[in-house]
């Protein structure tokens, strides 16, 4: 087994920008779930309309890459609106029931075939709607390195703009957080009536909330998508939330730099499974596994370290036990 060359697929993964855009979808959850109780289970939802947004906005309508964004975030606003105002009231079960039927929702609109030639159905967009970000390139044509990772250009200028994107929305939130706003929010999510008491608007408080965290998934999903040049439907199924739950809870509900860790974890022990598993196989120091079966082991190996991680550490590997009081 070539273990120089499964760690460097690991620090890869570390880096790259599908690692920063869990991180910074799992930083909204933290904002629903971590800091106001809001049990969103239609992340996936938000980040299908940053793509979708993206993506139909550059090839339908040729709009440059400001206005591309400006609409994706503009409809992960009203989709917000339109699933909190019927929602916010509810009890966090019935409100984890309906965002995972909302998410659901939006996924089988853009693969319905009256649509094909907007959304691409289920064979979803893959036509070049990623060249106007690529065309704003500042970084020389060359090969960079980042240790032992070789990209040419364009991978590191998505690299750069994704993590300070990532960092620059951990700023923000930490900043929120430690705001009279983010008083009222944490109060919320320990007890709404005691804050209802006080006279704050508490359903304004959780709309607000429910916005900001879903604009991060909807930029995250622009971060998902414009590096692999495709946007296809099956990968804003149910499971994407669920994964993005497992960054939350490995790096800290409520805390501001956990989904960062949670995310980095979550894809490297991902990487690092599969590899030496792949090795394994490769090597016959494993015969009764094929590359299919050990491709979905993974996915059981770390379900096993999460339950571990509840077990022995449940605020996470950031979070701060009193910080699980949720009323």
């Amino acid at each position: 087994m070539d273990f120089g060359n499964i760690f460097s697929l690991a620090f890869g993964e570390i880096i790259s920008p599908t690692t920063a855009a869990y991180a910074l979808a799992a930083l909204g959850l933290a904002v629903h779930f971590g800091y106001s109780g809001l049990l969103n289970f239609g992340q996936a939802g938000f980040m299908a309309m940053g793509a979708y947004g993206y993506a139909i906005s550059t090839l339908t309508f040729n709009a440059p890459v400001a206005v591309a964004v400006l609409v994706a975030l503009l409809a992960s606003v009203i989709f917000a609106v339109i699933l909190g105002i019927p929602t916010l009231r509810l009890r966090a079960d019935y409100l984890a029931i309906v965002t995972i039927a909302a998410a659901e929702i939006v996924r089988y609109i853009v693969t319905t075939n009256g649509l094909t030639e907007i959304t691409g159905s289920a064979n979803g967009l893959a036509q070049g709607f990623e060249t106007g970000f690529f065309a704003l390139n500042f970084i020389p044509e060359g090969t960079y390195n980042i240790g032992p990772v070789s990209m040419n250009q364009n991978g590191l200028f998505v690299r750069v703009i994704a993590w300070t994107i990532v960092a620059l929305a951990c700023l923000a939130v930490w900043a929120l957080m430690r705001s009279p706003w983010g008083r009222v929010l944490k109060g919320i999510r320990e007890d709404e009536n005691a804050v209802r008491a006080l006279g704050k608007n508490v359903y304004a408080y959780k709309m607000q909330a429910l916005i900001i965290g879903g604009l991060m998934g909807t930029v995250a999903g622009m971060i998902f998508v414009i590096p692999r040049g495709a946007v296809q439907p099956a990968n804003y199924a149910t499971e994407l939330t669920f994964f993005l739950y497992t960054v939350l809870l490995l790096g800290g509900m409520a805390t501001v730099l956990g989904p960062v860790i949670g995310a980095m974890i979550f894809w490297v022990v991902l990487s690092l499974t599969q590899s030496l598993l792949f090795g394994a196989i490769e090597t016959g120091a494993i015969t009764f596994l094929t590359n299919v079966q050990a491709g979905q082991l993974r996915y059981i190996l770390v379900g096993v370290a999460l339950m571990l991680l509840m077990i022995f550490r449940p605020q996470g590997v950031l979070g701060n036990k009193k910080e699980l009081a949720f009323a």
